[in-house]
C-alpha cells in the first residue's frame, strides 16, 4: 500500500463516517473501483481509530459533563441510555461476524443498502410531530436501528438519526445521541477487528498507518462539524437523494 493509497482511504473514511452515506459501503465501492489492496485490516483499525478521536474532540465538552456530573440522576440515566442503546449492534455483531463479513464481498449488497439508507434519510424529513425525548423506549429503538448499520452501506450516522427524529426527537438531541452513541460502537468495532488480527503479520510500515490516521482524524473533524451545521437546517433528507443515486448507479454499472 502507498502512502496516497492510504490517505485516500482514510479521507474516505473520514467523510463517510459522520456524513449519513455509510463509509463501510463507499470503502466496499473505492476498493472495487479503484483496485485498492488492504493489507489485513491494519488499516480499517486505524481510520476508526482517527474517527474515533475526532468525535471526542467534537463532543468533548459533551463527554466531560457527562463524566463531570455522574451523581446527577439525569446523568446516570442518560449513560443508561448509551448503553442500552449499544446493546443491539453488540449482541448482532458478536452473533452474525461471519455472515456480516460476507456482505462485505458483495457490490450488489452494498448497493441496495445505499437505497435503503436513502429511503430512510428521505423519510425523516417527515418528522413525527409529536415531541419526544430520549427514554429508555427511545434508545432501545435507534440502538436497534444502529445494529442494522453492520451491514455494508447502512449508514449508521443516517439511520440512527433519522429513527430519532422519526420518533419526535429534535435534530441537535438526536446527533448528539447518536454521535456519543458512535464512540462504543466504534471502539466495539475497532476492538473486535484488531482482536482478529492479532496473530496476522503487520505488512505495512508505521508511517503508512499514521498518514491514515491522521487523514481519517482530520477529515472526519471537518466533515462532522460540517454535517452538524447541515442538520440545524434541516436538511438531512438531501443527503437520501444521494446515497439513492449512488446505489443505482453502481446496481446498472455491476
Amino acid at each position: 500500500m502507498t502512502l496516497s493509497e492510504a490517505i485516500i482511504l482514510g479521507s474516505i473514511q473520514g467523510i463517510t463516517e459522520f456524513l449519513p452515506i455509510s463509509s463501510s459501503g463507499h470503502l466496499v465501492i473505492a476498493q472495487s473501483l479503484l483496485g485498492l489492496k488492504l493489507p489485513g485490516n491494519i488499516i480499517e483499525v486505524v481510520t476508526h481509530l482517527g474517527t474515533l478521536f475526532s468525535v471526542i474532540i467534537v463532543f468533548r465538552k459533551d463527554i466531560m459533563q457527562l463524566l463531570c456530573d455522574l451523581n446527577n440522576p439525569l446523568t446516570k440515566k442518560y449513560i443508561l441510555f448509551l448503553f442500552i442503546g449499544t446493546i443491539p449492534a453488540l449482541i448482532i455483531g458478536l452473533s452474525t461476524k461471519s455472515i456480516i463479513l460476507l456482505f462485505f464481498e458483495s457490490i450488489k449488497m452494498v448497493s441496495f443498502s445505499l437505497i435503503f439508507t436513502g429511503l430512510i434519510l428521505y423519510l425523516s424529513k417527515k418528522r413525527n410531530r409529536k415531541k419526544s425525548l430520549i427514554s429508555y423506549k427511545n434508545s432501545l429503538l435507534i440502538g436497534i436501528s444502529q445494529a442494522l448499520a453492520i451491514m455494508p452501506g447502512i449508514s449508521r450516522s443516517g439511520i440512527t438519526i433519522s429513527t430519532a427524529i422519526l420518533l419526535g426527537m429534535n435534530a441537535k438531541e438526536a446527533a448528539r445521541f447518536s454521535f456519543l452513541l458512535a464512540i462504543p460502537a466504534i471502539s466495539g468495532a475497532g476492538l473486535i477487528t484488531a482482536i482478529d488480527m492479532i496473530n496476522q503479520p503487520v505488512q505495512i510500515s508505521y508511517q503508512i498507518m499514521f498518514a491514515a490516521l491522521l487523514s481519517s482524524f482530520v477529515v472526519g473533524y471537518v466533515s462532522l462539524k460540517w454535517f452538524l451545521g447541515i442538520l440545524e437546517n434541516g436538511k438531512l433528507h438531501f443527503f437520501g437523494f444521494y446515497c439513492i443515486s449512488i446505489g443505482l448507479i453502481i446496481l446498472i454499472a455491476i
